[in-house]
């Protein structure tokens, strides 16, 4: 295939529709910008040079383009006069000759694969002018196609200006475009903006091309949610929801069970080995990394982690977070930024770890915060354990040996450590270190004061039950 000469991403809109403070190439599909989801088709072209014409939120739009494509060359529409003059600006500064593609950057769905073959029919019929097609079920809101008997294209139709027999036409525009630079270059500054919206649509060029004697022709794309575009969050979210299908239909294809597609969310850049199976109503985003064999849900979510082999995570919030081999979460688990597990460790049920290591074998089994923790192998954190690691200005660290028993509803107060083997004394406070194979008891001896219910609550249930049991005042 003949190199591009010039790709122009057209990204200047208000995005009214959107009622976003954000630009809407802006918003998210899969962990992606919706601009980044066609780049990554685009620049598998290589085009040998890129323009985007931007406008509204510009600034934001500048930056982000910065991360993603930083040889992009962006041009700033302050007069939004419609495509046809956002593509006037991109055309004034760029000399070359060659082809030129041409397309909204609100389109997210296209696929690099879709727009080769587009770039191959138009260079190999030599074509001057080709626009990419789509029957669409419902056209509404879209250009319409009008074609003659030869399929040249006489003319696109915008639907404000749009008679009522054209709108029956299910051929749509779908605003990718194709044409020779010279060519372009020499029509598009007869645009005129007689039209229902007072704009120079990029559209008309059709008709002037077809008046100097060239030709403009429709290649018909083979599936018509590709180029869906976005112009408020009803789409977007229809969009996204396209996109999830793909990414899950390909996770499923190498061999991931996923029980049900429809309510499981995968970003780009996830990577699922085989042999993992996912439960109803999660979500994995960020840079996750799931290994063989590993069990994930129902409604779990998992942000930049990594869960080894054989690991089951139920119920559970985690994130930028390691799970060892083997390891169980949940249900009800919240893994913080920097809590790693190592292999069959376990944090379950209502437990809150962060910014801590969780030794080998070493379970913390339900209803404990543990943070700024290191754990040993073996150990075992009772119910309602407390890691106290803030003194209301300063985080200070824990560390727990191995084959340790801590107590239930331990308070281990930062700093501090407790040795290999030992034990601490369920509901006691630790606040200084506890020697190996020693026990720490850190609480008040108890005091038991007869028949106070009978004197401080004598009408209540509780005085009743007791002198049924023969307590006396």
């Amino acid at each position: 295939m003949s190199e591009l000469s010039l790709v122009i991403l057209l990204a200047a809109g208000d995005s009214k529709r959107m009622k976003s403070k954000q630009s809407k190439v802006l918003h998210k599909i899969a962990g992606r910008s919706v601009f980044a989801n066609l780049l990554d088709s685009v620049e598998q072209l290589n085009a040998k040079n890129l323009t985007v014409v931007v406008g509204a939120n510009k600034d934001e739009v500048i930056e982000h383009l910065s991360k993603i494509a930083p040889k992009a060359k962006t041009v700033f529409q302050e007069k939004r006069d419609g495509t046809g003059g956002a593509t006037q600006l991109a055309l004034a500064d760029y000399k070359g000759d060659g082809t030129v593609l041409i397309l909204a950057g609100d389109t997210p769905l296209l696929t690099h694969q879709t727009l080769s073959e587009f770039v191959q029919v138009h260079q190999k019929e030599k074509q001057s002018a080709s626009v990419l097609t789509a029957m669409l079920p419902d056209p509404t809101g879209y250009g319409r196609v009008i074609r003659g008997d030869d399929g040249q294209i006489l003319k696109i139709v915008e639907e404000k200006d749009a008679t009522e027999i054209e709108k029956e036409i299910d051929e749509i525009n779908t605003g990718v475009y194709l044409f020779d630079l010279a060519l372009l270059r020499d029509v598009i500054k007869n645009l005129k903006s007689n039209n229902a919206q007072n704009e120079l649509y990029l559209t008309d060029v059709i008709g002037l091309i077809n008046s100097t004697g060239k030709k403009s022709y429709a290649v018909l794309s083979n599936d018509y949610t590709e180029t869906l575009g976005i112009n408020d969050r009803a789409q977007l979210a229809e969009v996204s929801a396209i996109m999830r299908d793909r990414i899950n239909n390909q996770h499923m294809l190498n061999g991931v069970a996923i029980v049900d597609p429809a309510n499981t969310w995968i970003d780009h850049g996830v990577e699922i080995e085989s042999d993992v199976v996912i439960y109803p109503g999660c979500a994995i985003s960020g840079k996750s990394v799931i290994k063989t064999g590993a069990v994930i849900g129902p409604r779990t979510t998992l942000e930049d982690c990594i869960v080894d082999e054989g690991a089951k995570v139920v119920e559970s919030n985690c994130t930028e977070s390691k799970i060892g081999k083997d390891a169980k979460v949940g249900p009800f688990t919240y893994l913080r930024k920097g809590s790693v597990l190592a292999n069959e460790s376990k944090a379950g049920a209502f437990v809150e770890i962060k910014n801590s290591t969780v030794g080998e074998g070493t379970k913390v089994a339900h209803l404990s915060y543990v943070g700024d923790a290191e754990i040993g192998k073996e150990s075992n954190i009772g119910a309602a354990t407390i890691f106290v690691n803030y003194d209301g200005e300063s985080k200070h660290k824990t560390k727990v040996g191995d084959h340790v028993r801590i107590g239930s509803d331990t308070m281990l107060v930062a700093p501090v450590s407790v040795g290999d083997g030992a034990y601490t004394a369920a509901g006691s406070v630790i606040n200084e270190d506890v020697p190996a194979g020693a026990i720490g008891i850190g609480r008040a001896r108890q005091v038991n004061i007869l028949g106070w219910v009978l004197k401080k609550r004598k009408d209540s249930k509780s005085a009743a039950a007791a002198k049924k049991a023969g307590a006396k005042e």
